[in-house]
């Protein structure tokens, strides 16, 4: 990772960023502001961001564990940045986060074409649950969950 990036807890003067950077890594489906700002205060303590010093490139968010079982709901690098182990970097944060609160299971769901998540998650451990759902998402928006043991 260049050192001047930072993966560091989010704060709620982040939010404007977090938009832009979500529409950006996701132009067919970015997430609405009002779905952020719930994200935010709901799952805040369990969100990291990569920064720069002067906007956000990337980040992750997971669900509060429920049990011993936790989420990833959302891994977003700005698409200029992507393809440097900076998503690798960020999950693998994430993760020990989780690990460290007695997380045990840990679950995502992905896009069955996109070949370069699906391989970032088979990297890390993630394994998938079987074929993909389809219209998982609603219509035409299949998924393939994939679930690691912590």
């Amino acid at each position: 990772m260049p050192p001047l990036l930072q993966i560091r807890a989010v704060t709620e003067a982040d939010l404007p960023e977090l938009v832009r950077l979500d529409a950006e890594a996701f132009p067919s489906g970015p997430y609405p502001y009002f779905v952020l700002r719930q994200f935010l205060d709901a799952y805040g303590d369990h969100m990291l961001v990569l920064d720069d010093g002067a906007s956000l490139l990337g980040y992750v968010l997971a669900t509060a564990p429920n049990r011993d079982l936790s989420w990833i709901l959302s891994l977003a690098i700005t698409p200029g940045l992507q393809g440097q182990g900076l998503g690798r970097r960020m999950m693998s944060e994430i993760l020990d986060h989780l690990r460290s609160e007695g997380v045990k299971e840990v679950w995502l769901t992905v896009e069955p074409g996109n070949d370069t998540a699906v391989l970032l998650y088979r990297s890390l451990g993630f394994a998938p649950e079987g074929a993909p759902r389809k219209d998982y998402f609603g219509q035409n928006q299949h998924r393939l969950r994939m679930m690691l043991l912590l």
